[in-house]
Formats: structure tokens, C-alpha cells, sequence
């Protein structure tokens, strides 16, 4: 098929097969679908993506989403500052939000501590975390990363790195199968496992 696309068609292709869960089939029904849309459709879409690399940038504390130094979210003067949720990712976050039982504040990491991908604590969010820490003001942490074999050992080196500070450091328990990614769960598991979290 990309034999007879034009080449500007054939690279936005390639670039949508990059996000996850797309493949050759739906980039492609995406841009022709795209295409279909007009001049106009596309104009918006080149706009919105612009809009966003220029005026998006990982909140200062705690790495979502902000079109400022800090996201809406910390800046939130009704959260709890006391409590903070650790998680991988920003599609976490998302997740924990649709069910709208917590009301602290959260850390992203970037990640989980990897040996196979070569992801070391120094390149996760782990330092930034400890100074939120010892800025003191927080009471628990709670570990909410993945419950897998890379998630699990975060934990470890979380609950071990925080030990000094005496802050109670929890995880979210049940609910949550093994090897499952927190961005993937119902809103119903995610709430009893937040619900019944357990000291780490």
C-alpha cells in the first residue's frame, strides 16, 4: 500500500506506528482518514500538536502535564500536600484520577527500575522524590507502581532510599494482579487497591 502513497503520507504513517497500540493498519486508516478531513482538518491538527510542544512541560514538582512551572493538580490547594503517590507514568496518573478517590498529591518517576532496559534509579524521578521528602510536610508515600517483576523492585529501592526519613511508606495491595500495568486497570480493582494499601 505505501508504494502508491504519496511520501509526506508514507512518513506521517511511520510516525503514528511509533505510539503504542498503533500499528501499520490503524496509522494508515488514521491519516487517510485524516486526509479526508481537508486542508482545514489538518491545519487544526498541526496546531493543536504545535500548541502543545510550545506550551507543555512536566510540572516542576511532581512531572504531569502543566502550561506553567506547576500542573493543575499541585497547585490544587484542596489536595492533601501530606501524601503523595508514586507512580510510573502519566497515563497512571490519569488512570488514578478517573476514579476520583485521591486526594493527595503524586511523583512521576519516567519509569521503573529496569537491568534488561538498562534503567537505573539515577534515570527515574528517585532524587526528586527524596527532596520532596526532605522538605518535610509528608507523612506517607504511597508506591503505586506496577505490579510486576520491574514495578516490585522500584518499591524495594523506594521504601529502602526513604527508610532514613521515617515517613510510612505504603503500597497499594489488593486488587492488583501480578504483572498487570496500573494504566490498564478498571476503575473498581484500582479503588479497592488504593483503598487497601498495606506499609511496604
Amino acid at each position: 500500500m505505501s508504494a502508491v502513497l504519496p511520501s509526506a503520507v508514507v512518513s506521517l504513517i511511520n510516525e503514528l506506528r511509533k505510539l503504542p497500540g498503533v500499528g501499520e493498519k490503524t496509522a494508515t486508516r488514521y491519516v487517510l482518514n485524516l486526509m479526508l478531513r481537508g486542508p482545514e482538518g489538518v491545519e487544526a491538527l498541526s496546531e493543536a500538536l504545535a500548541s502543545v510542544s510550545a506550551q507543555v512541560t512536566p510540572c516542576r514538582e511532581c512531572g504531569f502535564l502543566a502550561d506553567g512551572e506547576l500542573c493543575v493538580l499541585c497547585l490544587d490547594e484542596l489536595r492533601d500536600p501530606s501524601v503523595i503517590c508514586v507512580i510510573e507514568g502519566i497515563a497512571d496518573l490519569v488512570s488514578f484520577e478517573k476514579i476520583g478517590e485521591f486526594r493527595g498529591r503524586y511523583h512521576i518517576l519516567g519509569g521503573a527500575i529496569s537491568a534488561l532496559r538498562g534503567i537505573g534509579p539515577d534515570k527515574l524521578r528517585i532524587a526528586e522524590l527524596v527532596n520532596r521528602v526532605k522538605a518535610g510536610g509528608i507523612k506517607e508515600v504511597i508506591v503505586a507502581t506496577s505490579a510486576d517483576a520491574e514495578g516490585e523492585t522500584t518499591a524495594l529501592y523506594i521504601r529502602k532510599t526513604l527508610e532514613p526519613y521515617g515517613v510510612r511508606v505504603t503500597r497499594p495491595a489488593t486488587g492488583i494482579p501480578m504483572g498487570s500495568s496500573i494504566e490498564f486497570l478498571d476503575a473498581v480493582t484500582l479503588m479497592r487497591a488504593l483503598k487497601g494499601r498495606k506499609e511496604l
